[in-house]
């Protein structure tokens, strides 16, 4: 096995867990003699020993200097030893759990969600992330045709998210009362349980079969099908707690200040990273270069998934990498689980 591979002592183990975890406390690197008084009663090392320890860390790079600084900071790859090294998570507490479900009990599947993005962002200081389930694997629960003038038409699309969709139509002649419920409730059997994604593949062939296919209200609903069933223009991430980042020494100059601004304004990198992961109830962390993007080279991603009725979404918090992993674990399983609840 070569260097970069090796496996730990026991000893480099627990320095390097307690270099990591008091860089996230402190965000200054870590000296031999602080690690020392830190690690007092415990390993009972040296500073001349630990300064050893350390040299042998960073050739492994795990561990790497500033040039400003003697201490030491974690790489990419010694937090993610730190992460996947973690036993004890800190459980979410009860009132936030409480909190996080109240605020969750609106029937408005988009007020569900902008509340657990600002929940999010306010319980960790963070960056918050929620994608919204794309529409088109939404099934449909129920499709009205009402009429609301002699000729206007209101299509309320009820999908089994607690999403409703609204289109209004105009006509150029006299809405038929009878032909209405009859292609409203043809419309219904057809749809009914079937995902948008399956309607707009098979409704033409679906109403080929219809008895009487020249009603012109069955036209107009034909030839507004893409309006009826789109899904473009979906907006598809909420965004909370932009200004959480500011307060982090990490961010502090202007360029960083830059890179949020970047990070916010190029969402689809974000949005990639969130379709990657789609496997409700578990977490993945992503590191700085795991994310392959320069823009988010300082930064870790915590990223879990929801289910809403059929659909997938994804929720997620964007911090400095010296983020407080045991607890930002917790919280976005905690409000995941709350969410695919609801």
């Amino acid at each position: 096995m070569n260097e970069i591979g090796k496996e730990l002592s026991e000893r480099e183990r627990e320095i390097l867990m307690q270099i990591v975890r008091l860089y996230i406390l402190k965000a200054s690197p870590i000296g031999s003699r602080t690690l020392s008084k830190y690690l007092e009663g415990e390993l009972n090392l040296s500073p001349a020993t630990i300064r050893n320890v350390m040299a042998d860390l960073e050739e492994l790079e795990y561990i790497t200097h500033p040039h400003t600084s003697a201490g030491r900071i974690p790489t990419d790859k010694g937090y993610r030893f730190y992460v996947d090294s973690i036993n004890d998570y800190i459980q979410v507490n009860e009132t936030e759990i409480n909190k996080v479900k109240e605020n969750l009990s609106s029937t408005d599947t988009s007020n569900i969600l902008r509340d657990t993005s600002k929940i999010l962002g306010m319980l960790s200081n963070y960056l918050s992330l929620v994608k919204i389930p794309k529409i088109i694997d939404c099934k449909v629960v129920k499709l009205d045709i009402i009429k609301i003038s002699s000729n206007r038409l209101l299509i309320v699309l009820a999908l089994d998210s607690n999403i409703v969709r609204t289109i209004s139509l105009e006509v150029d002649y006299e809405i038929d009362e009878k032909h209405l419920f009859q292609i409203n409730q043809y419309i219904n059997e057809k749809i009914s349980d079937k995902t948008i994604k399956f309607i707009k593949d098979n409704f033409h062939n679906w109403i080929s079969d219809y008895p009487s296919k020249n009603i012109p209200l069955l036209r107009l609903f034909t030839e507004s099908l893409d309006d009826i069933f789109t899904t473009k223009n979906q907006d598809q991430l909420l965004v909370a707690g932009t200004q959480n980042l500011l307060q982090y020494p990490e961010f502090e100059s202007k360029e960083r200040i830059k890179s949020i601004i970047e990070l916010i304004e190029n969402q689809d990198i974000v949005i990639h990273l969130l379709d990657e992961y789609e496997e409700p109830g578990n977490v993945k962390v992503l590191i700085g270069s795991e994310m392959n993007d320069s823009i988010l080279d300082e930064y870790a991603l915590v990223i879990s998934s929801y289910k809403l009725g059929s659909s997938y979404g994804s929720i997620g918090l964007i911090g400095p990498k010296r983020m407080n992993y045991p607890k930002i674990i917790s919280l976005v399983k905690a409000v995941s689980a709350a969410l695919s609840s609801t």
